[in-house]
C-alpha cells in the first residue's frame, strides 16, 4: 500500500504540503481516529507499503509493520474474513488529517519479486468535530458584544474569541449568528463594522480552509455529537528479528498473534431535525 501527503497524493515522491511523511509524524493518543485500508493477501505474497515523501521509503507489511518497525501513525491489523481460509490484513492509519481526500495504491510482491496489479482505494476522512452547543453559545456572545456601542475591550474579546476556535467551529458560529441575528446585519458585515476591515479579514479568511463538502454539512439545522466504539485486531509477528540481519518474510509463513482492541471514535451526525 502506498500512503501519502497531499489530498490527492498517490504516495510516490509526493510533496509535503499536506502532511509530513508518515514516518515523521508525531504520536497520536490511543483514542485517535483510525482509518483502515485492507487488501487480500494471496499465497506467497507480502504486501509492501510506500509511506511517501521525497525519500520514497518502502515498508513491508510482513517485515516491518508486523515486526513493530512501523511508526506511531501506522500499524498492522487483521479482519475476520467471511470465508475461514481467506485472511484479510489491514493497515491502520492514525494520522490522516480530517476533511481530506486520500488515494491509496496497493500492490503485493511474491517470492520472485514480481508485483501484482495495482489496486487503488480512495477515501474521504470525516469533517473536523464541532461542538454545536458551544458554537451557538459563542454566536450569542458575539452578538451581545457587537450589540450597541462596542468598546475597545469588547472588540478585542470578540476578536480573540473568534480567532481561538477552529475554522469549522467558526463556520458553525457564523451559521448560528446569521440564523438568529441576520436581521440586525449578517455576520460578515457586523464583523467588518465592529472590528474593522483588517481584523475582520483575518477572521473571515479562515473560513476558506473549510471544504465545500464540510461547509455543506455545517449548514445543517442540527449537528449532534456521538461516540462509537469500534473493535479492531492489532497484529504482531511472533518471530524475533535478529539485530543487523537482513530479513525477508513471506506473509503466509509468518507466525502472527492478533489482539482485539477497542477504539472510541467521536463523530458528528448531521440532519434537518434532532435525532433521538
Amino acid at each position: 500500500m502506498r500512503g501519502g501527503v497531499d489530498r490527492w497524493a498517490e504516495f510516490v515522491g509526493v510533496s509535503q504540503e499536506r502532511l509530513p511523511p508518515i514516518a515523521a509524524a508525531k504520536r497520536l493518543p490511543e483514542n485517535a481516529p483510525h482509518t483502515e485500508a485492507s487488501a487480500y493477501m494471496g499465497e506467497n505474497r507480502a504486501l509492501n507499503l510506500n509511506l511517501g515523501g521525497n525519500s520514497r521509503e518502502f515498508l513491508s507489511f510482513a517485515d516491518d509493520l508486523l515486526s513493530g518497525l512501523g511508526t506511531s501513525c501506522v500499524a498492522a491489523g487483521r479482519s475476520h474474513g467471511e470465508v475461514p481460509e481467506v485472511s484479510i490484513y489491514s493497515v491502520i492509519f492514525k494520522c490522516l488529517e480530517p476533511d481530506g481526500l486520500y488515494k491509496f495504491t496497493l500492490y503485493a510482491v511474491d517470492t520472485r519479486g514480481r508485483h501484482s496489479e495495482l489496486s487503488t482505494v480512495t477515501l474521504r476522512t470525516a469533517c473536523p468535530l464541532v461542538d454545536d452547543i458551544k458554537a451557538e453559545e459563542i454566536a450569542d456572545k458575539i452578538y451581545n458584544l457587537y450589540n450597541g456601542y462596542t468598546s475597545g475591550k469588547e472588540q478585542q474579546t470578540a476578536y480573540n474569541t473568534l480567532m481561538e476556535v477552529s475554522a469549522s467551529m467558526l463556520f458553525r458560529v457564523q451559521h448560528h449568528y446569521n440564523s438568529h441575528y441576520e436581521k440586525f446585519g449578517d455576520f460578515v458585515w457586523r464583523s467588518e463594522d465592529e472590528l474593522g476591515p483588517r481584523k475582520a479579514h483575518l477572521i473571515l479568511r479562515r473560513l476558506e480552509r473549510v471544504s465545500s463538502h464540510c461547509s455543506s454539512l455545517l449548514r445543517s439545522a442540527y449537528i449532534q455529537s456521538r461516540v462509537d466504539t469500534v473493535p479492531y485486531l492489532f497484529c504482531r509477528s511472533e518471530e524475533v528479528r535478529p539485530a543487523g540481519m537482513v530479513w525477508y518474510s513471506i506473509l503466509k509463513d509468518t507466525k502472527i498473534t492478533c489482539e482485539e482492541k477497542m477504539v472510541s471514535m467521536a463523530r458528528n451526525t448531521y440532519g434537518e431535525s434532532k435525532g433521538r
